[in-house]
């Protein structure tokens, strides 16, 4: 692969939760137009490297920079703010609020966009015609899986250059976990740069360029996708293979 600009560039970040150290040193870069995948078991730190990137944690050392610009201690509004969505842990829909209501509130900073965004979420509808159908139920009614196409699409319809994803198979069927990379697989085709944490490593790793492992809060090893999923070490010790 061509080297490319960072978007994101984690140099030796320590992260603590208290008097818990979550991250030791975790640096990582994601290039532009990449998709990188960051693995790892319960409490290795992945959820945790992108609540950084997204400022839903403050590193207590190290730095975060954005397309070159150092993003530590700000807001996660401003984060957000430079075209960046968040596709969260548990999807974190309003459940009282309609699927409708619900994009509306993921395209809010464009508001002032009325033509252009009447088109975007018709594209939406096309893309997800679950949701077109739903669209005046209440999120909250909806089935595991119906979520997280909709938190996808709330975050597509935001009309981001980079996206986090935080777990996006966690708790759904292999059908909508079919589903669920298909879109990301468009997204990677639009040229949408990712970050995207998740346990099922073999989905990630047939998505990603390239993945870190992290084990306790430290990479333990990291390369190109290809890489990590032909070698049987990194497999038998990292990904859960025999």
């Amino acid at each position: 692969m061509a080297e490319t600009q960072p978007r994101i560039v984690i140099d030796a970040i320590d992260v603590h939760y208290g008097a818990v150290q979550a991250l030791f040193g975790v640096s990582l870069t994601v290039g532009a137009r990449e998709v990188v995948a960051v693995l790892g078991g319960n409490a290795s730190g992945k959820s945790t490297t992108i609540k950084s990137v997204l400022g839903l944690v403050r590193p207590t050392k190290g730095t975060i920079t954005l397309d070159g610009a150092p993003v530590n201690g700000q807001r996660p509004d401003a984060i957000i703010a430079r075209g960046v969505a968040s596709v969260p842990e548990g999807r974190r829909v309003f459940p009282e609020m309609s699927v409708y209501e619900n994009l509306l509130l993921g395209a809010y900073p464009r508001r002032r966009e009325a033509r252009e965004l009447a088109g975007d979420l018709e594209r939406v509808y096309d893309a997800f015609p679950r949701l077109k159908e739903r669209r005046a139920q209440l999120a909250g009614t909806m089935s595991g899986g119906e979520q997280q196409m909709l938190a996808l699409a709330r975050a597509w319809l935001r009309k981001p250059t980079l996206v986090c994803i935080d777990e996006p198979s966690m708790g759904l069927s292999p059908r909508f976990v079919d589903q669920v990379y298909e879109v990301l697989q468009s997204w990677k085709a639009q040229g949408i740069t990712i970050l995207l944490v998740e346990q099922n490593a073999r989905m990630a790793l047939e998505l990603a360029d390239r993945a870190y492992v992290l084990q306790h809060g430290r990479v333990a090893v990291s390369g190109t996708a290809r890489d990590l999923a032909s070698d049987p070490q990194v497999r038998k010790a990292y990904l859960g293979a025999a």
